[in-house]
């Protein structure tokens, strides 16, 4: 027989005991990591599963109607599309519809309720300085409000949570109606403004010249160049604040160069009108913004906000400004989609170009708000036409047909494996059905940690690997049988058959990845759903074929039935039509003696 050649095609001496140990360590970790996350099964997309439909249409502001464009729609899609999967919630679809109209698949399941609430909403934050305010409609005392003339250290923890009045809201974003919440910038100094402080047109460029302290008993109004203006002056005295429908109309089309009335809760969950400068920062300028649960002030949930290099300075310059003034000019409001949902105090710069958000937030409140302030703001305001609940009926008949679809090839595959590799059959069937339970496991994990989906067109890429896993069994098995047919027995056969078949198999995997890979990034939607799964069962049919099939067929070579070449084991040297066994050609050696001197 001719044994294994040292050379490139030999392989070392393998030891199918560690790499068998080896991935079912990690089968079982997995299984377990499943069952301690208690999501056994993977996560259905909103074709498997329902979920909820809503158009948005979106509507121009005054003398914009130009700003309805393709690149304005498009910007708004992908700013969506960020919010809703900086939730967690997947396979959430977002596409255009005509020229104007946005739908929004959203599927049901975790956050589903808040990334509904959420795709809509502009979010248009800036930074303005307070002219006037005062506690608006039946809250009104005739005196100025604590924001006024009482202690600004009251504004550490400004406005509070009133959720039944805020769902009373229309068309406001949950972080930002149910999450009212004072801002506590983190370099802020505790100590109160002291002293006499300049107008505010003196403080900053832009802005106008607020009243002075108003007296005891007084309400406060606007006065001074930009207050003075008759019609702003009109909109702050009729604004009462506790109906929404005033709500909903302060400050609508005002420029962020424009003053502007707006509304905001206090502490006590009362209405606060303001009258607000022109905006000094803008959302633009935040770097980024997360929820942190803040432990060591016992602040609850904040939202942190890091400005960039740009945002910073003017946040140190407009706050420098305002540390000079008195209440409530020196204090700045945070203004999002035209609500004040803070309005802190400053006593000094804040030049750490860092600020926080703090409240009585809850959890989803403040990941909600910081989602919206880390992801944007939408370049257009839309309205909701229509939201529609998608039942799962369909997607159900349509996965029951995929899965008898699949079941009927697998069938197909193992009767070809039997019929023709009859007790190789034996080890095919055992890797797909490990690689079928690691793709399951991973499926149902993937679900958590990434927001993956199972959809329609993800089952249709795990049936496809079926064919794809089946294909590196036979190459392995063909590479096995040229050797035997070339008169090598089993063992040999099984070493010398895997460097070629590993090198087959890892070009033909890696070709299968690379096409899912690309198909992934070109396209959206549901057809990412068939990229991912596809990608996914590739790796891991290079997994089990080096972890388990190699390491397998490897034991059952040792064992009588294969090694004996059973004519019901696949590897028949007879059937197979086995050339006799090669045998080295040998020179005929001379006995040792001494040598002929005529031979010599």
């Amino acid at each position: 027989m001719v044994a294994p050649k040292k050379g490139k095609n030999a392989s070392a001496p393998s030891r199918p005991g560690r790499s068998l140990a080896l991935i079912l360590i990690a089968i079982v970790a997995l299984t377990g990591g499943m069952f301690a996350s208690g999501h056994t099964t993977p996560r259905l997309g909103i074709d498997l599963a329902g979920g909820t439909s809503i158009t948005l249409r979106a509507v121009p502001e005054a003398g914009q109607e130009s700003a309805i464009n393709k690149t304005n729609m498009d910007t708004a899609v992908d700013i969506m599309e960020r919010r809703v999967n900086g939730l967690g919630v997947s396979e959430a679809e977002v596409q255009t519809q005509g020229d104007r109209n946005i739908i929004v698949n959203i599927p049901k399941g975790t956050n589903s309720e808040e990334a509904r609430q959420q795709v809509g909403t502009t979010a248009k934050l800036y930074f303005r300085p307070v002219v006037a305010t005062e506690l608006s409609g039946a809250n009104a005392t005739g005196s100025p409000s604590p924001s006024a003339t009482g202690n600004p250290s009251d504004k550490a923890t400004d406005k509070a949570t009133d959720k039944a009045t805020d769902k009373a809201t229309d068309g406001q974003d949950k972080a930002t109606d149910e999450g009212g919440a004072s801002s506590t910038p983190s370099d802020s100094a505790s100590a109160s403004a002291t002293g006499q402080g300049r107008a505010a047109s003196d403080a900053l460029k832009a802005d106008p010249s607020p009243s002075a302290k108003p007296s005891d008993g007084a309400s406060p109004s606007p006065s001074g160049s930009a207050a003075g203006d008759a019609k702003l002056q009109q909109q702050y005295a009729a604004l009462d604040c506790t109906k929404a429908a005033d709500r909903a109309k302060a400050g609508d089309g005002s420029k962020p160069g424009d003053s502007m009335v707006a509304c905001g809760q206090n502490s006590q969950g009362q209405w606060q009108k303001y009258v607000l400068g022109p905006a000094s920062v803008d959302g633009t300028d935040i770097d980024k913004s997360e929820a942190v649960l803040n432990t060591q002030t016992g602040a609850g949930w904040t939202v942190t906000m890091k400005f960039t290099d740009n945002g910073g300075k003017k946040f140190a310059d407009i706050t420098g400004k305002l540390a000079k003034n008195q209440s409530p000019q020196n204090q700045f409001a945070i203004v999002l989609d035209n609500e004040v949902v803070s309005d802190p105090y400053v006593s000094q710069a804040l030049t750490g170009g860092s600020a926080e958000i703090s409240g009585n937030f809850d959890q989803e409140e403040a990941q909600g708000l910081a989602n919206m302030l880390s992801y944007g703001a939408l370049p257009l305001t839309f309205k909701e036409d229509s939201v529609t609940t998608v039942t799962a009926a369909l997607g159900g008949e349509q996965l029951k047909a995929g899965l008898i679809a699949g079941a009927i090839g697998l069938v197909l595959v193992v009767l070809y494996l039997l019929i023709y590799y009859r007790g190789l059959s034996f080890i095919a069937v055992t890797s797909l059905l490990v690689s079928a339970g690691l793709t399951y496991v991973i499926m149902s994990l993937l679900g958590p940690t990434i927001g993956f989906a199972l959809n329609l067109p993800a089952v249709c890429g795990a049936i496809v690997a079926i064919g794809i896993t089946a294909d590196s069994f036979i190459v392995y098995f063909e590479r096995v049988r040229d050797e035997i047919r070339e008169g090598r027995t089993l063992r040999p056969a099984v070493e010398r058959a895997w460097p070629r078949a590993r090198r087959t198999i890892l070009v033909s995997d890696f070709v299968s990845f690379l096409a899912a890979a690309v198909l992934f990034i070109v396209t959206v939607g549901k057809v990412q759903g068939f990229a991912f799964t596809l990608g996914l069962t590739t790796l891991l049919d290079v997994v089990v074929v080096f972890l388990f099939t190699k390491p397998l067929l490897t034991l059952m070579a040792r064992r009588k039935f294969f090694a004996s070449g059973h004519k019901w084991s696949g590897l028949d040297p007879k059937s197979l039509g086995a050339k006799p066994p090669l045998r080295r050609s040998r020179r005929t050696s001379r006995p040792a003696g001494p040598v002929d001197p005529k031979e010599a």
